[in-house]
């Protein structure tokens, strides 16, 4: 969950409104930690005592609600695999100068490799887990270079000049949007860590998957914040880019390269696996044929992206698309959690009120910024 959080969208979008907002940025990661954990833990807790799939659980609240969440969350994963394969395509020309398209295209037939493997599961837990660890690194060194201004960037995380909604709306849909809090869990749930004894682990994993993604969040805006406080200008057509190379020269882009494409490539896995799981309700045939489907999703997705372009672009709004998407899956799952009560299940008040917190705020978020936009 946390590799697929942490793609080129999550790079791009932290680079894009920390020029934006300056310092006040951090307010906007510190708001958005908060609805983030309010989602997930309410989503992984859910399915987990279920045992079922989201899809699966919605169909049993109505017939045919969970055909239109698979529909909203494959969409959404569609968008955002665009975007992942955007970011592979820069990761590559930036490291071997191979024009971006041609970069996503052998990134996506590098991914789908991963999924034809008779041991497709345990490759793709490690590669996330190697690449993760190394963009982590990575970005700690770029961002003591950056030498950004911690006071400042603290003080401004409590008391912001300027709140932007549709940067709160686009962190939350880049963070647990769509299809992203639901690749964790079904991913647990495949390793069989269903019922209500496997509660407390299934919550330690949610709340150390959104707190590894925003402990990135958090470097990544300190590096842009050291970039921009010393009077230095980003790129509008890669900001992302232009934060390591202006905190550490030559070497540093060549490091955001390997960001880039690390983050890029171990997103288009989980949007993969995450959008196939959701398909799985729409016909039987389906499951059968794991590896073609995945492989027409991961290719349409680079064909899109081979025929559009404008990368920068595609990664914010399809942030903001699975932002919008958030608040809809989350409302099913909570009406889902109170009909389990018939089965013995109390899930706890204070995360009815959490999820209720999400709901109207992601909800309110998403309609102040397609009115603000």
């Amino acid at each position: 969950m946390a590799t697929s959080a942490i793609g080129p969208g999550f790079l791009t979008q932290t680079a894009f409104f920390t020029k934006e907002l300056g310092a006040s940025f951090g307010f906007v990661i510190l708001i958005s930690i908060l609805l983030d954990l309010g989602a997930q833990l309410n989503i992984w807790a859910i399915l987990s005592v279920s045992g079922k799939k989201a899809q699966d659980l919605s169909n049993d609240i109505l017939p045919g609600l969970g055909f239109l969440l698979a529909l909203l969350i494959v969409l959404g994963g569609l968008a955002f695999n665009i975007g992942n394969l955007a970011g592979c395509g820069l990761g590559l020309e930036v490291l071997f100068g191979i024009p971006d398209k041609w970069g996503a295209l052998i990134s996506a037939i590098l991914s789908i490799t991963l999924f034809w493997s008779d041991r497709s599961s345990s490759w793709i837990d490690l590669f996330t887990k190697v690449l993760g660890i190394l963009m982590i690194g990575l970005t700690i060194y770029v961002c003591f270079e950056a030498r950004p201004p911690i006071g400042e960037a603290i003080y401004r995380s409590i008391i912001p000049e300027k709140i932007d909604a549709k940067a709160i709306i686009t962190l939350v849909g880049g963070t647990v949007g769509g299809y992203i809090s639901f690749a964790g869990a079904h991913r647990l749930m495949e390793d069989g860590l269903i019922g209500a004894s496997s509660l407390p682990k299934v919550k330690q994993s949610a709340a150390t998957g959104i707190l590894l993604a925003s402990g990135m969040r958090i470097l990544l805006f300190l590096a842009a914040w050291g970039v921009v406080a010393s009077g230095l200008e980003l790129q509008e057509n890669n900001p992302a880019a232009s934060v390591f190379k202006l905190a550490s020269g030559p070497l540093g882009y060549t490091l955001f390269g390997v960001v880039m494409w690390s983050a890029a490539i171990t997103s288009v896995v989980g949007s993969a696996y995450t959008s196939y799981s959701f398909m799985l309700g729409f016909h039987s045939s389906i499951a059968e044929n794991k590896k073609w489907i995945i492989t027409v999703f991961v290719m349409l997705s680079a064909m899109i992206y081979f025929f559009i372009g404008k990368p920068v672009k595609i990664l914010v709004m399809a942030g903001m698309l699975n932002g919008f998407i958030l608040p809809i899956a989350l409302l099913i799952i909570l009406i889902a959690a109170w009909r389990m009560r018939k089965q013995g299940y109390q899930h706890p008040v204070w995360f009815y009120i959490m999820g209720g917190l999400v709901i109207i705020a992601t909800g309110w978020l998403s309609i102040h910024a397609v009115i603000g936009s």
